[in-house]
């Protein structure tokens, strides 16, 4: 029982790539970058093989017959307005290309968030769309549940309806394109919460005001690794001549003198 818990502790205390031999690390970076050059020959930048399936009406209704009330009414809300989804699981429905999304991610469980006032985060929804790298510190002084992603080229927003997203992504634009401050657009979020659900006219809660992007947003970066092969190639070569081994950077976190970290 003891070696049990020893062993357990040692699985929480240590993550598995320390865990990992030599050939298990080469092996697994071999097919990820064997992969990504397959795809750029055929000049794809993602996969979304999700989107040409569909799920059976009898299994989503079986799978949200068990939600909280607010994610099953969102979850009725979207298959009434673009039919069952492309993907289930029994805590998450996936639609993908479902009107102006590119995809939409509705999950039985839910993330409190206090602005603009308290409720919970469900309804994941995607577009293509740039966001200066430069710029993302604003987005997420803007709102926390705005999600950027660089690589991929997209913007997400999370909140629990749509017209809560539509409205985060048109301040983001208007953020991004410096038509508004952080400041502004937040007051002007609030403000347009408040009036969409009174039913008074709120445009930027209605419908996405910019053209979304159709692709060509993604930031593949650089590669840069070549001189790196080569400095630690050499770095092996000598740990194994010393019988040493160095550590291959210098780090700042984590070390036994370190306070705090």
């Amino acid at each position: 029982m003891a070696e049990k818990d020893d062993k357990e502790a040692k699985r929480q205390e240590q993550p598995q790539p320390l865990d990992l031999e030599t050939s298990e690390r080469l092996g697994s970076t071999a097919r990820a970058v064997g992969q990504g050059i397959a795809h750029k020959l055929q000049g794809e930048h993602e996969t979304q093989r999700g989107a040409r399936a569909t799920v059976a009406a009898a299994d989503v209704e079986k799978i949200i017959e068990s939600w909280p009330a607010a994610q099953k009414h969102i979850a009725e809300q979207m298959i009434a307005k673009y039919g069952y989804p492309n993907e289930a699981m029994p805590t998450k429905l996936f639609w993908y290309g479902n009107g102006p999304w590119k995809r939409t991610e509705l999950s039985g469980d839910a993330v409190v968030h206090n602005w603009p006032t308290v409720h919970s985060d469900f309804l994941t929804q995607v577009i293509d769309y740039r966001v200066p790298p430069e710029m993302f510190h604003l987005i997420a002084m803007f709102d926390g549940s705005i999600l950027c992603d660089r690589t991929r080229g997209e913007v997400a927003a999370r909140c629990d309806t749509e017209s809560a997203n539509v409205l985060g992504l048109n301040m983001v634009h208007e953020i991004v394109t410096g038509k508004r401050t952080v400041e502004d657009a937040r007051k002007t979020s609030v403000e347009s919460t408040v009036a969409y659900n009174l039913g008074r006219s709120a445009p930027y809660a209605e419908r996405l005001l910019f053209e979304v992007p159709q692709g060509g947003t993604e930031d593949l970066d650089k590669s840069e690794i070549s001189g790196a092969i080569l400095r630690q190639t050499a770095g092996k070569i000598k740990d194994a001549v010393t019988g040493r081994e160095e550590e291959a950077t210098d780090r700042l976190t984590g070390k036994p003198d370190a306070q705090g970290g």
